[in-house]
């Protein structure tokens, strides 16, 4: 790690680079900017670096121009400190989860992609080498062609969010035509995007939201939407649903979620203990902690309640990749950005999704 972010001296050239052979891959011979988190805290922890080496490239790797990257709320946190058990040895490390822009080299063994490309993808939530640069290397199967309908901006915001939600909806609970889905926190990214996935498969939506995502969600495909502060959810909601996606997590939004499942149905928490646990106890301790108490909450609310619960993240998979680039090339799926700041002001994004200044998705430009 410390040598993929070593500060040897290159110069950095954005249109001459200088391409060689390697025993692995074809890659640039160069460093780039990049913003590097060399420890835990708040916005002002970030570091924008120009002469970050741009790492060798394995096999089945694409390295990626960076155009847009988004802000995730998993990128603040990790900034904070979330994940510190796993991530603290492996500091300096760069965020950054989602991206588009263009294929600068491939792997040997890649075949999908080719310089020049247009893409758009993201990476697996424990990459330690994020996006937040302006060269950033994805695997194959965490890219997909970038729908030309869309630009950068409009491209980058899509894939964590929706492969998060697709993971949940099509791999945990496999939706199919006719269900019915209820979304804790539809207003969000995960929770707009678990909505149109629902609403493409013809699903029946209802959501719980602000007031301020009332019209959004119903753009979205939401049949019902309840603001759940000016609204008793529980009166305001009628029937039972087949799959509960929790984008919010905690007792009470459990509490209400279990009670709106159908037997046989799947309550889906995007809140899962797994990380925190391992902060608290340790990787040795935390990790089989963890496992114990999803295996006891999923035991509990089978044979209490005929249900099965998850703890569900974000997980690269070509087969949804390619179904969300479909959805987005059709106008089905979208996620609307508030606002963009340039990467030589990514403190002044992260400070804005802390004081949730901002309530929309945050976009970087590079």
């Amino acid at each position: 790690m410390q040598r993929t972010l070593s500060r040897r001296s290159h110069a950095f050239k954005t249109c001459d680079h200088e391409f060689f052979k390697s025993g692995f891959a074809r890659f640039i011979a160069t460093s780039c900017r990049a913003v590097v988190l060399p420890r835990f805290g708040g916005p002002e922890m970030l570091q924008l670096r120009s002469d970050v080496e741009v790492p060798q490239l394995k096999p089945n790797e694409v390295l990626v121009r960076a155009r847009a990257v988004s802000v995730n709320p998993l990128d603040t946190r990790m900034r904070s400190g979330y994940g510190r058990s796993i991530f603290e040895p492996l500091l300096p490390l760069i965020l950054g989860r989602d991206i588009s822009g263009e294929v600068a080299a491939v792997g040997t063994s890649v075949r999908s992609f080719s310089v020049g490309q247009e893409v758009f993808g993201a990476l697996h939530p424990t990459a330690v080498r994020g996006t937040y640069a302006d060269y950033a290397v994805l695997s194959e199967d965490e890219l997909a062609p970038k729908p030309p309908s869309l630009t950068h901006v409009e491209a980058s915001v899509i894939p964590f969010a929706a492969l998060t939600a697709w993971r949940a909806l099509k791999s945990t609970a496999r939706i199919t035509e006719g269900q019915r889905l209820l979304v804790v926190g539809g207003g969000g990214a995960v929770g707009l995007a678990a909505i149109q996935l629902a609403a493409a498969a013809r699903c029946h939506v209802t959501t719980t939201c602000g007031s301020r995502s009332i019209d959004r969600v119903q753009k979205a495909g939401a049949e019902q939407a309840v603001d759940y502060i000016a609204e008793d959810i529980e009166v305001a909601i009628k029937g039972k649903f087949d799959a509960v996606l929790d984008t919010i997590g905690g007792p009470e939004t459990e509490r209400i979620g279990i009670k709106f499942l159908k037997r046989g149905g799947h309550y889906m928490t995007l809140q899962g203990e797994a990380a925190s646990l391992t902060d608290r106890y340790g990787l040795a301790a935390g990790i089989p902690i963890a496992t114990a108490i999803l295996l006891k909450k999923q035991i509990q609310y089978r044979y209490s309640h005929g249900i099965e619960y998850w703890w569900t993240y974000m997980r690269a998979d070509s087969d949804g990749l390619d179904e969300i680039r479909r959805l987005s090339e059709a106008g089905k799926m979208k996620i609307q950005v508030e606002k963009t700041f340039p990467i030589t002001q990514v403190r002044e994004a992260h400070e804005a999704k802390d004081k949730k200044k901002i309530l929309g998705k945050v976009l970087i430009l590079l």
